[in-house]
C-alpha cells in the first residue's frame, strides 16, 4: 500500500486553518504545527484589550475546531528550523517529514530599528498582548485614583497610541468609550472621562489606505469621541512616562504613562530562517517574496501565505496583511495541492477584494465595498455582520453577539479584569514614571 501525501502546515491562523479545512476530503495526511493550542480571531483583539470581550470569546481550541477532520493531526510544538534538502522541519520535539510544506506563521511588531521601545509601548498581536494591554489601561485609572499630585494624575490619564491604521483607530475609539461611558461611575477621586487619548501617525491622515473622504470621516468620528489626532507627526523617542514627537521643525514632549504601539509589523524570525534555508528573497519587513502560485522560487513544494508572504496584487504592490487575503490564499493552496495530486494545475493566485472596513467606535465605521462607500451607522452594521460571520466557532459567534448587544444598550464592558502579571508589569512601569 502506497504512502499518502504528507502536508505539514505551520500556523493555525486564518491562512493555515483554511489550508487544513480545504484539504478535509483530500487523500492526504496533514500535520498542523502551532505553539498555541487555539485559533485566534485577531481582528477583535482590541476589544479584549479594552475589556469588551474575554479571550475565550475570540479564540477556539484547535483540536475542537478540527475534531471531525480525520486526516489531520495537531501538534503543540515550536518550530525551530527548516531542512528543505531532506524535506523536514525541526521542532522542539524532533523532526517532521513533509511532501508539501505550508508556512503561515504571521508577523510581529516592528519598531523601525528601536526594539528597546517594546517594553514601553507594547503592540497587539496575541491574547497575551491583549490581556497585558488591558492590565496597563485599567491600572492607569487605578493609579490615577490613588494619586494626589494633579500633574502625575494627569499623566496617568494620558494615553498615546502610535499608529493610525485600523488597529490604532479601533483601539482609540474603544478606549474613548471605555473612559467616557463604561468607567463613568466607577471611581470617586477621578473623572475617567478626563482621560486624554492621543493618536499619532507620521502619515498625513488616519486610515490612509482608504479613499480620502472616508479617511476624513474616520478622523471626524475620532474627534467626536474626544480623541486627539496628531498626523504628520513622527515619534523620535520613547522613555518611560513620555513620548517625543517631531512635526515639521517642532518637537513636542507628551507626558503619558501608557503608550500603545500600532505603527508597523515585521515577519517573525521564522521568515529569516526559511529564507536562509531556501535562498528566498525578503523585503524590508522580512516578508518572503513568493511566486504567482504562492510557492518559493526553486521550491515548488513550499508555500508561504498570509502576512509572511510578499504577494503582489494587480497594482504591483504587496497585498495587505488582512484576514481576507490569508483566507483566500489558504483556500487557493489547498485547491492547488489537490489539483497537483490529480496531475493538474491552477492559474496564478488572484486576490478578490470584496471590500474594506474599519470601526471607529460605537455606531461609527467606514466601509468601501466595490464602488460603494459607507460611513457611520450603516457601515458599522456591515462591520458587525462581516466580523461576526468570520468567527470560526458558532458558540463564539453567539457569545460575541450577546456581548455586543448588551454593550450597545448599557455601555458595559464586563471583562475589565487586571490579571496579576499585567498588574505587576504596570506597577513596575509606573514606578519608573
Amino acid at each position: 500500500m502506497s504512502r499518502r501525501h504528507r502536508v505539514v502546515v505551520i500556523g493555525g491562523g486564518f491562512g493555515g486553518l483554511h489550508v487544513v479545512r480545504g484539504l478535509r476530503k483530500a487523500p492526504v495526511d496533514i500535520t498542523l504545527v502551532d505553539r498555541r493550542n487555539y485559533h485566534l480571531f485577531q481582528p477583535l483583539l482590541y476589544q479584549v484589550a479594552t475589556g469588551g470581550l474575554s479571550p475565550a470569546n475570540i479564540a477556539g481550541p484547535m483540536r475542537s475546531i478540527l475534531r471531525r477532520q480525520q486526516n489531520v493531526t495537531v501538534l503543540l510544538e515550536e518550530l525551530l528550523d527548516f531542512d528543505p534538502t531532506n524535506k523536514e522541519i525541526v521542532t522542539n520535539e524532533g523532526r517532521i517529514e513533509y511532501d508539501t510544506l505550508v508556512v503561515a506563521a504571521g508577523v510581529t511588531h516592528s519598531y523601525f530599528g528601536h526594539d528597546e521601545w517594546e517594553s514601553i509601548a507594547p503592540g497587539l498581536k496575541t491574547i497575551d498582548d491583549a490581556t497585558a494591554i488591558r492590565g496597563r489601561i485599567l491600572s492607569a485609572f487605578e493609579q490615577a485614583e490613588a494619586e494626589r499630585d494633579p500633574e502625575l494624575r494627569k499623566q496617568h490619564l494620558t494615553f498615546v497610541i502610535v499608529g493610525a491604521g485600523p488597529t490604532g483607530v479601533e483601539l482609540a475609539g474603544a478606549l474613548a468609550e471605555l473612559s467616557r461611558h463604561s468607567l463613568k461611575h466607577d471611581f470617586r477621586n477621578i473623572n475617567p472621562s478626563d482621560a486624554r487619548i492621543i493618536v499619532v501617525d507620521a502619515a498625513p491622515g488616519v486610515l490612509t489606505t482608504y479613499p480620502e473622504e472616508l479617511s476624513s470621516k474616520a478622523c471626524g468620528f475620532l474627534k467626536r469621541l474626544g480623541v486627539e489626532v496628531h498626523t504628520s507627526a513622527m515619534v523620535t523617542d520613547l522613555q518611560p512616562g513620555q513620548v517625543t514627537l517631531k512635526k515639521d521643525d517642532t518637537t513636542e514632549v507628551i507626558k503619558a504613562a501608557t503608550v500603545l504601539w500600532a505603527a508597523g509589523v515585521q515577519s517573525t524570525p521564522l521568515a529569516a530562517k526559511l529564507a536562509k534555508a531556501t535562498g528566498a528573497q525578503t523585503d524590508r519587513a522580512g516578508r518572503l517574496h513568493v511566486e504567482p502560485n504562492l510557492s518559493l522560487s526553486g521550491h515548488e513544494n513550499i508555500f508561504v501565505i498570509g502576512d509572511m508572504a510578499n504577494c503582489t496584487g494587480p497594482d504591483d504592490k504587496p497585498l495587505p496583511g488582512v484576514a481576507p487575503v490569508a483566507i483566500q490564499q489558504g483556500d487557493y493552496v489547498a485547491k492547488l495541492i489537490q489539483r497537483r495530486l490529480e496531475g493538474k494545475n491552477l492559474p496564478p493566485f488572484a486576490y478578490h477584494n470584496r471590500g474594506n472596513m474599519a470601526t471607529v467606535g460605537r455606531a461609527a465605521a467606514i466601509a468601501e465595498i466595490g464602488r460603494f462607500r459607507f460611513a457611520g451607522f450603516v457601515a458599522w452594521l456591515l462591520w458587525l455582520f462581516v466580523h461576526l460571520m468570520q468567527i470560526v466557532q458558532f458558540q463564539n459567534r453567539l457569545l460575541v453577539l450577546i456581548q455586543w448587544s448588551w454593550r450597545y444598550f448599557t455601555h458595559s464592558r464586563p471583562a475589565r479584569l487586571i490579571t496579576v502579571e499585567a498588574g505587576r508589569r504596570q506597577a513596575s512601569h509606573d514606578a519608573e514614571v
